[in-house]
């Protein structure tokens, strides 16, 4: 049998991304031959990758991409098991690659956007295994849009954990800037009433009615009461209704006509949003180690 270097592991490594011990094994298996053990390492790494599938994967980034032109881009979210690998730098280039491939792409979702190749050759898919055998946890793309517009497009990232992409029309491109940041904070559900869902509405009519009742105040009066308080959750979610963060006394609607620019959408993502986390207890895991 070949004797396995420190040497042949490091350049092994150096050409996979692997980690040390899966690359000496790799060695052992190949009997020494550097690439019959990449060859190893290519085939389990989709192995890995599959084996990995099925632990949750809650943390990650959300990463845009707009073309020069600022008329086509994308926003993107991906996500891994820890927040460690999500601030790794080969995940950020896989996410960023990912983002630029949606937004030229005309993938209709991820599993379409999995088999599109990417500017460097390979599909999103092999660039997704590659990070996953070299990081050694479970990475997903969870969600994308794409916008292409007449207008321009903006984008906010707030850290790696929140991101905004916004069309819209006429004003600077500082406006919209301004626009997608303001969405980052304030979190509005809709661009303006019509797309409130009416369940929200009634349910808030609702409550008003039985916290008016509750409160003693006259039959009369309770949907005078209601139509006030849906109004003002109307101004709270909505765009358009919300005062701008960076001037309160004006709203987001008022300071577009001001620029005489219109927002004609926005999405808004924020990593992990929805995802049920596994809590782990690591103190009770040591003690039951400690036990065996």
């Amino acid at each position: 049998m070949a004797e396995i270097t420190a040497k042949m592991v490091a350049e092994l490594r150096e050409m996979t991304g692997m980690g040390m011990m899966e690359c000496k094994k790799a060695l052992v298996e190949a009997d020494g031959d550097i690439k019959k053990a990449e060859e190893v390492l290519r085939i389990k790494s989709g192995n890995k990758a599959s084996k990995l599938a099925g632990r949750t994967a809650a943390e990650g980034t959300v990463v845009t991409f707009i073309s020069d032109d600022k008329k086509l881009g994308a926003l993107l979210e991906v996500n891994c098991e820890t927040d460690f690998v999500a601030k790794d730098e080969g995940f950020l280039g896989f996410a960023r690659a990912a983002a630029e491939t949606a937004a030229k792409s005309d993938a209709a979702d991820v599993e379409a956007l999995a088999n599109v190749k990417t500017a460097s050759g390979e599909t999103v898919e092999e660039a997704r295994k590659a990070i996953v055998a070299k990081l050694g946890e479970n990475i997903t793309l969870r969600r994308f849009v794409r916008y292409t517009t007449a207008g321009q497009l903006a984008a906010y990232l707030h850290g790696a954990k929140i991101g905004v992409l916004v069309d819209f029309e006429g004003g600077a491109e500082q406006l919209g800037k301004d626009i997608a940041m303001h969405i980052a904070a304030s979190k509005p559900k809709s661009l303006d009433v019509s797309g409130v869902p009416a369940d929200l509405i009634e349910t808030e009519r609702r409550v008003a009615i039985e916290r008016a009742k509750e409160a003693g105040k006259p039959e009369a009066m309770l949907e005078k009461i209601a139509e006030g308080t849906v109004q003002k959750f109307l101004k709270d979610v909505t765009l358009l209704g919300q005062p701008f963060v960076k001037d309160d006394k004006q709203t987001i609607e008022q300071l577009l006509k001001s620029n005489s620019a219109k927002v004609n959408a926005f999405t808004l993502f924020v990593v992990g949003e929805g995802i049920e986390k596994k809590v782990v207890d690591y103190a009770a895991e040591v003690a039951a180690a400690a036990k065996v």
